[in-house]
């Protein structure tokens, strides 16, 4: 299995805070990898590193072999990194549909052949975005919904949509920043399918998420991290009795275990 991305010595400093200290990971093909750890211990900073929200202090990001640091996020979309959020980026006075349609844009020439106005490749070039589109919501569950406004949606299947979104602009490595947060167990439960069909697709996943149980069953791989460092990295049963863990999450030295 080749390393899709991978993360050498990245560090964040702000002021005097060491937000990310020296981390390297590896991320394969076709995994799906969780990185956890305790409020404040740096996990989201390292999504922004990755994704170029945020400039690294020291280190480097490589995606599929190519030197990534600092690349801007509209260009990592391109190359087939994205990254969806916590808090949902939707166009919420648009409908379902039209807020795929817009991630569809992304990798589409729909915005060139709309220049040539009223040609025909314009409007076979907006029937198969429009197809693509259609597919994803079907792909999600969303069909249904597709003429509904994003606001109305419950939260559950906001949540979706944010993954059909993301989907939309064909990632080959899509990053998910704590997508169960605020959702009840059916939710959750559902949004762990869905994550695990849009694996089977072929799309690598990194997963951010404060919900532990999910994390476990969900990834194959787990990365922890406490005050900017990783802390422990491997399967789950061996993360789930790892000292280390246990010591970062309830707040005890690890001497004082043994």
């Amino acid at each position: 299995m080749s390393a899709m991305l991978e993360a050498r010595g990245l560090s964040k400093q702000f002021g005097g805070l060491h937000a990310v200290d020296g981390l390297s990971l590896t991320v394969d093909e076709g995994s799906i990898v969780g990185l956890i750890g305790p409020n404040g211990a740096g996990k989201t900073t390292v999504f922004n590193l990755v994704t170029g929200q945020l400039r690294p202090s020291a280190g480097e990001v490589h995606f599929k072999g190519r030197r990534i640091t600092g690349t801007p996020p509209y260009d990592l979309v391109k190359l087939g990194l994205v990254r969806t959020f916590q808090s949902m980026v939707l166009y919420s006075e648009s409908s379902v549909l039209e807020n795929v349609l817009r991630g569809c844009a992304v990798r589409s020439r729909v915005g060139f052949w709309r220049g040539l106005a009223g040609s025909r490749q314009a409007t076979r070039e907006d029937e198969k975005v429009r197809e693509r589109a259609l597919e994803l919501l079907h792909f999600v569950e969303l069909a249904a919904a597709r003429d509904e406004l994003a606001r109305n949606l419950p939260y559950g299947h906001q949540r979706a949509l944010g993954v059909a979104i993301g989907l939309a602009t064909e990632p080959e490595l899509l990053m998910l920043d704590e997508p169960v947060a605020g959702m009840n167990p059916e939710e959750t439960a559902h949004m762990a399918r869905l994550i695990r069909r849009v694996n089977a697709r072929g799309t690598t996943i990194v997963v951010v998420e404060h919900d532990m149980s999910f994390v476990m069953q969900l990834c194959r791989e787990i990365v922890v991290m406490n005050y900017g460092k990783k802390i422990a990295e491997g399967p789950p049963d061996r993360i789930r009795n790892d000292p280390a863990v246990v010591a970062a999450y309830l707040g005890v030295d690890e001497d004082a275990q043994a």
